[in-house]
């Protein structure tokens, strides 16, 4: 029986990945794992609540990324997350908007294309 279920992006550049999952959403490393030259393979994130895995991916041979995965993030604030992200170079695919259910959502683009949903609970 399962006993806990985190996602694992993988990425070809750490430290950017860490820059958008560390830094502007103020994640804090929880776990790392040396590669066989002593930098990073893999690095657990906690955000909020939650945990993620980051996972260096050097070999060329792995399959192209992006591999299809969207991540939902809550925020208490979705329009000033957003808007820190645009300020930071972030892509942004869909602006804030409120949505029929309640609540307010934004989609916007991590460093190596995968879909990362921004939203604020309703109220």
């Amino acid at each position: 029986m399962a006993t806990e279920l985190f996602p694992v992006v993988a990425t070809r550049d750490l430290d950017r990945a860490l820059g958008f999952y560390r830094d502007l959403l103020g994640g804090t490393v929880s776990f790392e794992f040396k590669g066989p030259d002593g930098s990073p393979a893999y690095v657990g994130v906690d955000v909020g609540r939650s945990h993620l895995g980051i996972g260096f991916v050097a070999d060329p041979a792995e399959p192209p990324l992006p591999r299809p995965i969207s991540l939902w993030i809550y925020v208490e604030d979705c329009d000033a997350v957003v808007g820190m992200m645009r300020r930071s170079g972030v892509p942004i695919r869909e602006e804030p908007t409120d949505q029929p259910w309640g609540e307010r959502v934004a989609r916007v683009v991590d460093p190596d294309g995968n879909e990362v949903v921004i939203g604020a609970r309703a109220a």
